[in-house]
């Protein structure tokens, strides 16, 4: 981006940022409370633009007093100030145009949204069912640190206090932006409970991130849907297992089901179960648009195969290794484990700015 470009963008954003700041100072601004947070938000998240850009022409300004100094001051020792502080400050000037440059790149539109996060145990039988509990224990944690709010649809328990299958909506600020990361297979090297002989299993589970879609992007025809009821097999006492308050939502056009059997509601189930749905369509749109149809999602897990791993998890080394960046170890596994999850997102957000800096100056 030209660094004419570059001001352009910047003044419209400015612009729109102190609008934002006369809506919600207004007398009437706290009568529509989905308004005024969706302003709020706006603010937000142009409040960290703005901020860089004043503090690069901060920089500018900075750099031209200093400069002209070096020019008109006859004191040898005062122009060798001016001229230090003329270095300085072109370093801050610098620092903050590459910062407003990654901030003002495109951004992948569907970053703000909450999303829905699918975890399903692969090869390694319990211990993969283990696993999948400790990957969705993380999240929580993950969720807990950045004050977002997690929701269970639909789980499906194993023997081995873990899960065959989970599914959970996960509600806050850039929840996508961030989680997206997480797509993909999981693999874990440690020694099971089970293991008498102290030997080292390898399991995997599969995730699947998926943006939360909006009622009005996707319109699903309740002619397309085939609705069936059932009594619960999972947890929740005697109200849950002996009514029929689970539901199986099968979508006949594209053939995707979806089962939700939480809550002791059947009207509640549906209406988490059609959520789910909603995102799973609008994944497979997504995909359509791309070029890339239905083998997008699946080619985000495979098969769930040990082979096919975005990540590892070494417990005997304590280590957790990113496959998608080079270099990427850190020896820090009960720190990840306990949620502290940006120690591996952060350089993954960084690798993706770098790419579309590429893009943008191609």
């Amino acid at each position: 981006m030209s660094t004419t470009g570059l001001e352009t963008r910047l003044h419209a954003l400015e612009e729109r940022y102190e609008e934002l700041e006369r809506e919600l100072s207004a007398p009437d601004a706290y009568a529509d409370r989905e308004r005024l947070q969706r302003l709020s938000q706006e603010q937000a998240r142009l409040r960290e633009v703005v901020e860089t850009g004043r503090a690069w022409r901060s920089a500018q300004r900075a750099v031209e007093e200093a400069h002209a100094l070096t020019r008109n001051e006859r004191d040898p020792e005062m122009v060798t100030l001016a001229e230090a502080e003329v270095t300085a400050q072109r370093e801050l000037e610098h620092q903050a145009h590459e910062r407003l440059r990654r901030l003002l790149l495109p951004t992948d539109p569907n970053d703000d949204r909450d999303v829905v996060v699918e975890i399903r145990a692969g090869t390694g039988g319990d211990e993969a069912a283990i696993f999948a509990g400790d990957l969705f224990r993380m999240y929580t944690r993950y969720a807990e640190r950045r004050r977002w709010r997690v929701e269970v649809l639909d789980s499906s328990e194993s023997g081995a206090h873990g899960f065959k299958e989970i599914v959970f909506e996960v509600h806050g600020h850039g929840a996508y932006s961030r989680l997206k990361f997480e797509s993909g297979v999981h693999r874990v090297q440690r020694v099971p409970e089970t293991e008498s002989q102290g030997r080292i299993h390898t399991s995997a589970a599969s995730v699947v991130v998926l943006p939360e879609a909006d009622d009005l992007e996707v319109d699903v025809d309740e002619k397309d849907l085939k609705v069936d009821v059932f009594r619960s097999t999972g947890p929740g006492g005697q109200s849950v297992n002996t009514t029929d308050s689970a539901v199986r939502i099968t979508h006949l056009p594209t053939g995707l089901v979806v089962t939700c059997q939480d809550e002791k509601s059947q009207h509640k189930n549906k209406a988490k179960a059609l959520r789910v749905l909603k995102a799973r369509l609008y994944d497979l749109a997504q995909a359509e648009r791309q070029a890339e149809v239905s083998a997008t999602r699946r080619s985000m897990v495979g098969s769930g195969d040990r082979s096919e791993k975005i990540r590892t998890y070494n417990f005997p080394e304590s280590r957790v290794t990113d496959h998608r960046v080079e270099g990427l170890k850190l020896y820090q596994l009960p720190r990840v484990m306990e949620g502290d999850l940006d120690l591996i997102i952060e350089p993954l957000l960084q690798v993706e700015q770098a790419k579309r800096l590429l893009e943008e100056t191609a």
